[in-house]
């Protein structure tokens, strides 16, 4: 019988480590959320940003996450439909299928957010408003790619959408160039 069971030293550490580490948690917790009311600290109240800052932010993020998606597309669905990656008993099917769904969601999700961030910018709002229709023609492909279900003019569908963003953007003065997104981007 070990010694340490015998006098019981085992069950005895384990409170008193867990108390421990209560104890340091709660001090860490209340150290960090402490009310400085005697010194004087820089606020994080909000700065006003002008019209032209926030119009070159909203132009930024468009650029980003409309790039982020055009890359998608292209790497991870045109790409491999065009390579026969789609085709039953293609060499790799099921990996090529599953991630073209999550970049066919992927994709959609970027570009919701690039209109979004349009809005921001008065030109860049009205070049892509049109656009919104067709981005939400995607909302289900990505499920459809995931199963297999894809056609050629699902795929058309996807490079039609990215094709028109990406004039749209540039028309309005925001030049949007493919970034291929990460595996693990992909998948949130």
């Amino acid at each position: 019988m070990p010694s340490s069971a015998a006098t019981g030293r085992v069950p005895f550490r384990r409170p008193v480590v867990s108390l421990l580490l209560s104890c340091a948690l709660v001090v860490t917790a209340t150290g960090c959320g402490g009310d400085d009311k005697g010194s004087t600290s820089s606020s994080a109240s909000p700065s006003g940003t002008s019209s032209a800052e926030a119009q070159k932010f909203a132009k930024t993020r468009f650029v980003t996450n409309a790039g982020l998606a055009a890359g998608a597309t292209y790497q991870w669905i045109v790409k491999p439909y065009r390579a026969g990656k789609f085709k039953k008993g293609a060499d790799g099917r099921t990996f090529a299928l599953v991630k073209a769904g999550l970049a066919g969601g992927f994709t959609y999700n970027r570009l919701k957010a690039a209109v979004t961030n349009a809005k921001g910018d008065p030109l860049l709002s009205k070049a892509v408003a049109p656009l919104t229709a067709g981005i939400e023609s995607l909302k289900g492909l990505g499920t459809k790619l995931r199963k297999g279900e894809a056609g050629e003019g699902d795929i058309g569908a996807f490079e039609s959408v990215i094709n028109s963003i990406k004039s749209a953007g540039s028309s309005a003065g925001a030049d949007v160039k493919d970034k291929v997104p990460t595996t693990s981007q992909l998948g949130g």
